[in-house]
């Protein structure tokens, strides 16, 4: 995925440029709906262009016009290699966007006084998306002496799935090898076993030097009240048929994320494959993200 292939289908898309990962499409013109979000954030999936997540943004600018949408691409090896403060700084852009000269001067009243005024909802995309989230919830949390990152709602689609190495070494080197495949002469199976190689010695490498891999913190901030509100709504979008992250790995961490005082919703798709629920069946996917929105809404006005 090229910077200029990123750069151009964006554009086509409406969206400028913030950074090289992170762009921005502002809403139609008018007053916003106060029971709509103001601000939505797509973590996109790992390697994914614009015009992959091309139809997710229509179908948010159907549901919240008037809404701003703040665009991630996760290419996957960043997303490895990165340390955490990398990852983090990558992801300033994002805070910028919604909260403008708030991490300049997190303590000034006018800009603290922004937070509550922004109805922010968080659509997050397979693991590599949960990372880029994580981080941004980890720069926010650093960058305001422990403030967490103000939002709404989370939607988790096929995320988070398990950390452990060993039984998920063979869908995470198929999910690696998806991108660089279309380019190389070999057949896949000699690509994927290569990423499989790469994916080892990564894993080699950070537990001798007993470092936290991206997917272990990101999958453990989001469900850790540190980083994460708890106050916002938390919706989990998975199937069984999905090859790369297992549902009972996404069923234990909406489990955890109960128990910890999260309001959960869950909703199984049938027979549809990672981030493949929107494509398989779009009325119920937005009908369902609609519906939580206003349970988050509504949950919102009470507290």
């Amino acid at each position: 995925m090229s910077r200029q292939v990123v750069e151009a289908e964006s554009a086509m898309l409406g969206f400028k440029k913030l950074s090289n990962q992170v762009y921005l499409r502002d809403g139609e013109p008018g007053a916003q709906d106060p029971s709509h979000p103001s601000t939505v954030i797509i973590y996109g999936w790992g390697d994914a262009r614009p015009k992959h997540v091309a139809k997710y943004v229509d179908g948010f600018q159907q549901l919240f016009p008037h809404a701003r949408i703040v665009l991630i691409f996760s290419p996957i090896l960043k997303a490895l290699y990165q340390t955490l403060d990398s990852r983090s700084q990558t992801m300033i852009p994002v805070i910028d966007a919604i909260y403008p000269g708030l991490l300049e001067n997190p303590n000034d009243p006018s800009a603290k006084d922004k937070t509550t005024k922004e109805r922010v909802l968080l659509h997050v995309m397979s693991n590599t998306g949960g990372m880029n989230c994580a981080a941004t919830m980890n720069a926010y949390t650093q960058r305001t002496g422990g403030q967490l990152f103000p939002h709404d709602m989370m939607v988790c689609d096929s995320t988070p799935g398990s950390t452990h190495f060993l039984p998920n070494v063979g869908p995470w080197s198929r999910a690696l090898a998806l991108g660089p495949s279309r380019f190389l002469p070999w057949p896949f199976v000699v690509t994927r076993a290569l990423a499989a190689i790469f994916l080892a010695c990564l894993h080699g490498f950070g537990w001798v030097l007993g470092a936290t891999s991206a997917a272990e913190f990101s999958t453990g901030a989001v469900n850790d009240t540190r980083y994460s509100d708890n106050g916002a709504k938390r919706l989990y979008l998975y199937s069984k048929e999905d090859d790369i992250i297992h549902w009972e790995d996404i069923e234990q961490h909406a489990a955890d994320a109960r128990g910890k005082g999260w309001d959960v919703s869950a909703e199984m798709f049938e027979g549809t494959s990672h981030v493949g629920h929107m494509r398989a069946h779009p009325e119920q996917y937005w009908a369902v993200i609609a519906a939580a929105w206003n349970e988050a809404t509504s949950s919102r006005a009470q507290q």
